[in-house]
C-alpha cells in the first residue's frame, strides 16, 4: 500500500500543474492533502470518485485558508472531522479515517510565522493534539499520522542548522515537542529507512531556494510500533513541482 502526504498550498493550483496525473501514475492508495484552500461549494466529490478515490474534506471557515482532505481507494470504516475543539476545528486541521487494520490521521499543524500569538496557539495545539492522539491510541494499536507538522526535528532536517534568528518551525520548544513525540511510541517513517540521509520537503519561494536545495523537512509520516517493521520505503518526490512542498510517499505492507 502507498500512503502519501502533501501540502498543496492550494489544491486547485496543484491540480493545474498536473498533480492528479502524478497521483495516478504513482498508484497512491491513500493521500492526505493539507492547505487545500478551498470551500465546500467549490468541490465536486464525484470528480475524485471517477478517478477511484473516496474523498473526505475538513474545511476552514476562512476562505482560501488551511483545510485538509483525505483521498482513499479503500473506503474507511469511519471518518471523523476535527478534534472536537472549535478553536482548532474552525481552521480545518485534522481529519481521521479508520480502516480495518489501522487509523490514519491527516494533520496540518499551525504555523507560528505570523507572530508570537500564533506561536503560542501552535504550542497549545501541539499539546491538545497529543492528548487527542493519546486517546485514540488507547483503542487503536496501529496509528499513522501524516501531514505538515511545520517543525524541523533534527539538524539534518534543515539546510542551515546553525542559523541564529530562531524562526518559527525551528524554535527549541517546537523541536522539543517533536523529539518527545518520536519518543512516545511514534516513529519517523523516513528516518527508520534513512537514518543519515538529508532530504527536504519544503523550500521557500524566495531566491531560488529549491534549485539550490535549500530546504526544510517538515512533512512527516509517523507510525506506531506495530507498523514500523512493515515499512518498505519512504520517498520525498522533489520533482515535478506542484507547490512549495513536495509529496512524501510511504510504501507499507498493511
Amino acid at each position: 500500500m502507498k500512503i502519501a502526504t502533501f501540502n498543496a498550498n492550494g489544491i486547485r493550483a496543484a491540480a493545474k500543474k498536473g498533480f492528479w496525473q502524478w497521483v495516478l501514475d504513482h498508484e497512491i492508495d491513500i493521500l492526505g492533502v493539507q492547505e487545500t484552500k478551498i470551500q465546500e461549494n467549490q468541490i465536486n466529490p464525484v470528480e475524485y470518485e471517477k478517478i477511484g478515490y473516496h474523498n473526505y474534506w475538513d474545511f476552514a471557515e476562512k476562505k482560501g485558508y488551511s483545510g485538509v482532505a483525505t483521498f482513499t481507494k479503500i473506503k474507511p470504516v469511519s471518518v471523523e472531522y476535527g478534534m472536537g475543539m472549535d478553536i482548532y476545528d474552525r481552521e480545518g486541521r485534522v481529519l481521521r479515517t479508520d480502516f480495518e487494520n489501522f487509523t490514519l490521521i491527516n494533520v496540518y499543524i499551525p504555523s507560528g510565522t505570523s507572530g508570537e500569538h500564533r506561536h503560542k496557539f501552535k504550542l497549545q495545539f501541539l499539546h491538545d493534539f497529543e492528548e487527542y492522539i493519546n486517546q485514540i491510541k488507547k483503542h487503536q494499536e496501529n496509528v499513522i499520522v501524516i501531514g505538515d507538522y511545520n517543525i524541523v526535528h533534527q539538524r539534518i532536517d534543515i539546510h542551515n542548522p546553525d542559523r541564529k534568528d530562531n524562526p518559527s518551525g525551528y524554535r527549541p520548544d517546537e523541536r522539543a515537542w517533536l523529539d518527545k513525540w518520536f519518543h512516545s511510541g511514534f516513529y519517523d517513517a523516513f528516518r527508520l529507512k534513512y537514518p543519515e540521509k538529508q532530504e527536504f520537503s519544503w523550500w521557500s519561494y524566495r531566491a531560488g531556494a529549491r534549485p539550490r536545495n535549500k530546504g526544510w523537512r517538515i512533512d512527516y509520516i509517523s507510525v506506531t510500533e506495530g507498523l514500523k517493521d512493515k515499512i518498505i520505503d519512504v520517498i520525498p518526490y522533489k520533482d515535478p513541482v506542484f507547490s512549495d512542498h513536495c509529496p512524501v510517499v510511504m510504501e507499507i505492507d498493511v
